[in-house]
């Protein structure tokens, strides 16, 4: 339920998180952009497109070096992924990798704000270096749309598609809030609430809100 995934944390206990902060073992659930499904299939050249795009890389390096992110910028690749379904875009700050829908052509004029969407979470990632708590789509990634462009992004794009559900199977309560958190695949991390954590632990993880599997 993409509401629901700002409100949760994940946390490796070994591990480097996702965004790449060294000291912090966080990740933050939820990262991905929500593209509706076309009715029809796609056609021939949303088919062929697929691995990485030279002129879209070399643009978003462009914008990263504009902005002070060189460091990060010859490191950045964008490719078209054929996989995915219902996003728009994804970024992966640790892979420096943002992935593209290849449905976008359909909507050529949604390329480039996406590839800015995406480049925002790279950004802002980049900017925030070893903080720890950073909501996905919070100021910090406004300021880095407004930076790159895109001024007042919303989470998610209103395309002409109908959406494409998927039903949870799995449902997740916080022991002290009594939240749920309704989940399409099972929880592979140790994940708290974010309200809570916020609430009672100056928002670091509190084991005491770790989510809990309940029976559908």
């Amino acid at each position: 339920m993409p509401l629901l995934r700002q409100l949760e944390f994940a946390f490796h206990t070994a591990a480097a998180s996702l965004w790449d902060a060294p000291r912090s073992g966080y990740k933050i659930v939820g990262q991905t952009l929500p593209l509706p499904v076309p009715q029809t299939a796609t056609g021939a050249v949303a088919v062929q497109l697929r691995g990485r795009d030279a002129a879209l890389e070399t643009e978003a390096r462009q914008l990263l070096c504009s902005l002070g992110a060189k460091r990060i910028a010859s490191e950045l690749r964008v490719e078209w992924n054929p996989r995915l379904q219902t996003a728009a875009g994804r970024a992966d700050y640790r892979q420096r990798l943002i992935s593209l829908n290849p449905r976008l052509v359909e909507h050529p004029e949604e390329i480039d704000r996406t590839l800015r969407h995406e480049l925002a979470h790279i950004l802002t990632q980049f900017r925030a270096k070893s903080r720890r708590r950073i909501s996905p789509h919070g100021p910090e990634w406004q300021q880095a749309c407004c930076d790159l462009g895109i001024a007042g992004e919303k989470r998610c794009h209103t395309l002409p598609f109908p959406a494409k559900h998927y039903a949870p199977r799995f449902l997740y309560r916080c022991p002290n809030c009594r939240r749920d958190f309704p989940r399409v695949r099972k929880l592979k991390r140790t994940v708290a609430c974010l309200a809570c954590c916020r609430a009672h632990n100056y928002g670091e993880f509190d084991i005491r809100f770790r989510l809990k599997l309940l029976p559908l």
